[in-house]
Parts: C-alpha cells; structure tokens; sequence
C-alpha cells in the first residue's frame, strides 16, 4: 500500500473517530433537580433516574438543592440556557416552580414533576403519589390504632414547612385525626426535611408536652429525627411514631415497639418512571395533554416489614 494510501486510510479512521466522538458528545442530557441528597429517598429516587437514562441512552445530570427553593429555580434556569433536553424536577415550593417550568418548556424543553405535583402548566408528566390522600390514608389508620389502644392521644407533628407534598401530607393526616373525638393535638415543629433539624424541633416537642403520646412525621429526614429524639429521652415505651419512608433507623424503631406505621412509597420506580416520560417525549411520544403517572404507597408495620429489610441493611 502507497504512502498516499495509507495516509487516506488514516483520515478515514479519524474521521470516524471524530464523528463518533460527536455523537457521544450529543448524547441527550436529562437535568434531575432534586429537592436534598441527604435523604434515602431522594437518593433512590436518583438511582431509579440513572438507570433509566442509560437504559434509554440518555445522559442524566443531578443537582442537589439542598433544600433551597431559590437554588432550585436558578437550576431550571440554567439547565434551560444550557439547552438541556429534558428536565425532571422535584420541586420544593411547587407555586414558585411554576415560572421557570413554564420558561423551560417555551424554549422546547421537555419538562417532568415527579415527586411533588405541580399545578397545572406545560409539563409533560407528574409522577408520583397523591400526598393529601396518602396523609389522610396513615391519618385513618392512626385513628383506628388509638382507637384500637385506649381511645386517647396527644399527638404532635414534625413537618417540612418548605415542602409543599410534605405540607399536603401533614394536611390529610390532621383532616383524618380531627374528627377523632380521642385525640389532642399538640401543634406542629418544622424539621426543615433536615434530619439534625427534625430530631431537635421533636425533643422540643416532646418537652414542651410531657403527656405526648404520638408523633407523625411527614418524611423520612423528620421520621429519622423524631425517633432519634425519643430514643434519646428514653420514652420508646411512651411515644408512638407514624410516618413517611423506611430507613434503617424506621426499621430499627418498627422492630422496637415505638415506631407503628410508615408509608412507603417507590422512589426508584418515580425516578424511572420521570425519565422514561421524557425519553418517550424523545421519540415524539409527548402527550397532548399531561400524563399522570399515580404510585401507589403502602403502609408497612411490624406484620408486613419483612420483605423490606434487605433494602435497608
């Protein structure tokens, strides 16, 4: 083969290199902005959305709000400027979301709301729960619990008042548990979705109503919290706790006695599930209108625990 042969050859090879270079360079980005990454959940939530996107060869990428409202809009923003193909989004503050949503979509961008539900706008998807029935769900079964054990209770609240599902979760449990004659409340302490945060807001409950006798937490950073503080003031056999997300720490207080019930829901199924939304956008599946995509909750006790332990070792 001549000298000018090979060196035809050659830029051939390069070529192909380089356009195949190109291609990976334009693999599709996906943005996944979450509310916090200190949470099991969120964090599940993330590794259902990653392996969707490699599954739909798609590139994700994470940014962590810490829950911060502001940072959230500002990253809806960027990503948009960036011109991103997608977005999934699981907004703290789901009015205040609604501009920048809006924003990302006019520009073609194909937008998902997993987790919290916006209201209505051009969003292709909204996966995930409904938080005021699901809250009103754990309420009733709470009710019935009390009920079922002396008929009485004080109950206090850890919430999330910057989030506006864990708010909608807060709401159907105490519409469920006022039209129990049996129980008191106590009021409602914000953990700020902070684990540190929730367990100090629950011992200042907790010492702030030495008759309580329950506590309901919205999710899991104020569940985790709200037993760490219990624990810590030795009232395991005193308190009982109701709440949102299994953990390690959820099933260490489901064994113990003094956590009762916890609504589980599919984080790893709602990160897919947003991004296979936007993949199917992709392929010019959008829908004329928005999709809603429900995933059902179940609440898991001493009795059905079992099968979710090796989730959580």
């Amino acid at each position: 083969m001549r000298i000018s042969q090979l060196l035809r050859v050659a830029v051939s090879l390069a070529t192909l290199a380089s356009a195949i270079d190109a291609q990976a360079a334009a693999k599709q980005v996906v943005a996944l902005i979450q509310a916090n990454e200190q949470a099991l959940y969120f964090v599940q939530l993330g590794q259902g959305a990653e392996a969707e996107a490699n599954r739909q060869g798609l590139q994700l990428v994470v940014f962590n709000a810490n829950n911060d409202i502001a940072a959230q809009n500002n990253a809806v923003e960027t990503y948009t400027q960036q011109k991103v193909a997608g977005i999934v989004v699981d907004a703290l503050d789901r009015d205040s979301m609604m501009p920048a949503v809006r924003a990302a979509a006019g520009t073609g961008v194909f937008v998902t709301a997993v987790d919290t539900i916006l209201p209505d706008g051009p969003q292709i998807a909204q996966v995930g729960i409904d938080s005021y029935a699901a809250g009103k769900q754990i309420g009733d079964y709470f009710v019935a619990y009390i009920a079922a054990h002396g008929g009485a209770a004080k109950v206090g609240i850890v919430g999330a008042l910057n989030s506006s599902s864990q708010n909608e979760r807060q709401k159907g449990f105490e519409d469920a548990v006022k039209l129990s004659n049996g129980v008191m409340m106590a009021g409602v302490v914000d953990g700020r979705n902070v684990q540190e945060a929730a367990m100090s807001a629950a011992e200042n409950l907790i010492t702030g109503n030495p008759d309580l006798t329950a506590i309901y937490a919205t999710g899991e950073p104020a569940l985790i919290g709200a037993a760490a503080a219990v624990e810590s003031q030795g009232k395991q056999s005193k308190i009982k706790i109701f709440g949102w997300d299994l953990s390690a720490p959820a099933i260490k207080g489901i064994d113990g006695g003094y956590i009762v019930a916890v609504v589980q829901q599919d984080p790893t199924g709602m990160g897919a599930a947003s991004v296979a939304a936007i993949a199917d956008a992709l392929r010019g599946k959008a829908p004329s209108k928005t999709t809603v995509i429900n995933v059902p909750v179940t609440i898991v006790t001493k009795d059905n625990v079992g099968p979710y332990r090796a989730s959580f070792k």
